[in-house]
């Protein structure tokens, strides 16, 4: 590349950057606030990520497209990234929630993969939403995706990640089944942790009601 275009590609991945910051800031005002608020916050962790000029182009190419700016922003949708990981399955929905409500974010796509796992197991929710990331001469919307799990789905996706790529994306048959029997297991123990979360919380009411008196 020419120098030109070279300083084109590192300031069109500075806004990503910047749009990322935005969201992890954002995201961190809301967690608090809630604590503030509710005495508890949803988010436990969140881990952010921008790939790589490479790594997009890359997957420019295998999609056959151009390597151009203008492809890259339409076409490579997952260029920022944050996950947040969260307790309880309901503190996933209560995210998404907090999230929708903000006036200058907009929701691109929902897909849930918590109400609808996929084939594999694997569970989360996926948005995409458009933020605008003000520079000094305009005002870019920028595409960031965000990933919301539980500790337990988190745990599953990374095992499987790493699993895939080990076996050059070819799992066999009989570790992919071990791989959605542990998915349903950890279901299962998402289902029984919020159980027992909703029971204790219930106590404390009931306690607290019980001291008012």
């Amino acid at each position: 590349m020419k120098p030109e275009q070279l300083k084109q590609w590192a300031h069109f991945f500075l806004t990503y950057k910047f749009a990322l910051d935005a969201v992890e800031t954002k995201l961190n005002i809301l967690n608090e606030e809630f604590q503030f608020i509710h005495d508890y916050n949803p988010i436990e962790h969140m881990k952010t990520r921008i790939k790589t000029p490479e790594s997009v182009m890359q997957k420019l190419r295998r999609k056959g497209l151009d390597i151009t700016l203008e492809d890259a922003k339409k076409h490579i949708r997952d260029i920022a990234g944050v996950r947040i990981i969260c307790s309880f399955s309901t503190d996933i929905y209560q995210i998404v929630d907090m999230i929708s409500k903000q006036s200058d974010v907009k929701v691109v796509e929902v897909k849930d993969y918590v109400l609808n796992p996929k084939p594999n197991g694997y569970q989360s929710i996926h948005l995409l939403v458009e933020i605008p990331v003000f520079l000094t001469d305009r005002t870019e919307n920028v595409i960031v995706e965000i990933q919301i799990r539980t500790i337990a789905m988190d745990f599953w996706a990374s095992l499987e990640h790493k699993i895939y790529y080990k076996f050059n994306e070819q799992i066999p048959a009989h570790i992919k089944e071990k791989l959605k029997d542990s998915a349903d297991m950890i279901n299962s123990l998402d289902k029984q942790m919020l159980a027992l979360n909703v029971e204790v919380q219930q106590q404390r009411e009931q306690a607290a009601g019980v001291n008012e008196r």
